[in-house]
């Protein structure tokens, strides 16, 4: 886990991990920023230094495929086959994070949540 927004793509043609940049890019991180912006510890970048020291995300988002490749990954494929805009929302370090934690996590995200759906 880790604590960012990533927008597509995912994927690039040469599979590696760097900047792949789809045509509504720029929608893409008004979407992502409109999250992160009301998180603050997203939006400063570096939410997981003890697990990952060099770790960086400017504003507290990334293209999906600059942070590592996907090939074949669900926000790229709903965005090619449906014209969905979608991105992937990591909300933390912990992967898997105890139930009394969980509350910790509504407070960090409710804003976040509410202005993301302000976006539609």
């Amino acid at each position: 886990g880790s604590l960012v927004v990533n927008y597509p793509f995912d994927d690039d043609e040469q599979g590696i991990a760097i900047y792949s940049k789809s045509p509504d890019d720029a929608v893409f991180q008004q979407l992502a920023l409109s999250y992160s912006k009301e998180n603050e510890k997203m939006y400063q970048g570096s939410p997981c230094k003890d697990m990952y020291p060099t770790e960086y995300f400017p504003h507290g988002i990334t293209n999906g495929a600059q942070w590592y490749n996907v090939p074949g990954g669900m926000q790229d494929w709903n965005y090619l086959n449906t014209n969905c805009f979608e991105v992937t929302i990591e909300l933390g370090c912990v992967k898997y994070p105890k139930a009394e934690e969980l509350p910790k996590y509504w407070e960090q995200n409710h804003r976040s949540l509410l202005q993301f759906m302000k976006q539609v």
